[in-house]
């Protein structure tokens, strides 16, 4: 599979592919750099995942670029062996807009986490997902400051006791797919670090897909939110009673024997969970990953409770709308070709004036 199958951009023409001859492995992702994080952080599975699937993808390493703003999961550009940069804080959607702006020949990843991308980082985001850039974030959801030593994030419970709240936090948490829906991202899907099977099909859906991909991975930190995701992440019986899988084309269906489902609230303005033997299998939602209309992504993204009662995983939306790469470079081919690109025009044109003594 190439980079032209999947529909990522290219080198000039050459495809970027390497030859048989050349074929890469994950050791050929691999950095020199020793891996610091902590013993059972959720970073370590997320790693291992996409240092599996790039060498799938058929791309060079020196065509591919993670850049990361602040935090844990932001040392990730350290540990493989690709381009990278570890930029400022929040400021890591800004970076990578340029790259891939100016650089369609690159594979763009932003790596970010919930502290990151949501405080100080949330204009960058909201901004990035509006345009639909070219590339893919990845965001890392511990619901915790965990860099610096355990305080609470925009998405920590409510009452959730750290180091800034020794009485409970009083924010309300964003929903952080809900956010991006609401500006109108054109993929969005959620995985946990544990579980490796969906992780990888996720994360391989993402960059096959042209424009935004933004992608929110639940993940453990052992220090200072140890468990917060166990009822899920551990497996058994508790987690299928409670995972909710996202299957384009196929009703939504969960629990030990699938006997639960999704289906309309009597309202019909949103969704509700319901035995399967109450309501009928003809009354379950078929989810539908390719809708252009994203209230059913949205109504999908508001069933997982905070308490994670219900957590809803799989890819919720993925549908194809200009991206802004493509625009401004068609914009400059169309300045060059019509010679309209004037910048002493430009900077003396009808809004200067000259003040005369």
């Amino acid at each position: 599979m190439t980079a032209t199958d999947l529909g990522l951009p290219t080198l000039g023409g050459l495809d970027g592919v390497p030859t048989t001859e050349d074929k890469q492995t994950a050791k050929d992702f691999t950095s020199d750099q020793e891996v610091r994080w902590c013993p059972g952080c959720g970073d370590y599975a997320v790693l291992a995942a996409v240092r599996g699937f790039l060498p799938e993808l058929g791309l060079r390493r020196e065509n591919v670029v993670f850049v990361s703003g602040i935090g844990c999961s932001s040392r990730f550009p350290y540990y493989l062996n690709t381009y990278g940069m570890h930029s400022s804080h929040g400021r890591a959607p800004t970076v990578a807009t340029g790259l891939a702006v100016t650089r369609p020949d690159l594979s763009v990843f932003v790596v970010t986490g919930d502290g990151d991308a949501l405080s100080i980082g949330g204009n960058h985001l909201i901004h990035l997902v509006r345009r639909n850039v070219n590339l893919t974030v990845l965001l890392f959801n511990n619901r915790i400051y965990g860099l610096t030593k355990g305080q609470y994030s925009p998405t920590s419970e409510i009452g959730k006791v750290t180091k800034s709240t020794p009485m409970g936090s009083l924010d309300q948490p964003f929903n952080p797919l809900s956010l991006v829906l609401g500006a109108e991202a054109s993929f969005v899907a959620r995985a946990l670090d544990s579980d490796r099977k969906q992780l990888t099909e996720v994360l391989r859906a993402a960059v096959a897909h042209r424009g935004t991909s933004f992608v929110e991975i639940f993940q453990d930190c052992p220090i200072f939110n140890d468990g917060a995701f166990d009822v899920i992440r551990k497996g058994g019986d508790d987690a299928k009673q409670r995972l909710v899988p996202l299957r384009h084309g196929e009703p939504i269906r969960f629990g030990l024997e699938n006997e639960h489902g999704v289906v309309r609230s009597e309202d019909g303005f949103g969704l509700r969970f319901a035995p399967v033997a109450e309501v009928g299998e003809n009354a379950l939602v078929v989810h539908d990953a390719t809708r252009s209309d994203p209230s059913l992504a949205f109504a999908l993204s508001r069933m997982s409770d905070q308490d994670l009662t219900h957590t809803v995983t799989g890819i919720f939306r993925t549908v194809d709308r200009p991206t802004y790469d493509d625009g401004a470079r068609a914009q400059v081919d169309e300045a060059k070709a019509t010679r309209t690109a004037d910048l002493a025009r430009l900077l003396r044109g009808n809004d200067t004036w000259t003040v005369e003594e």
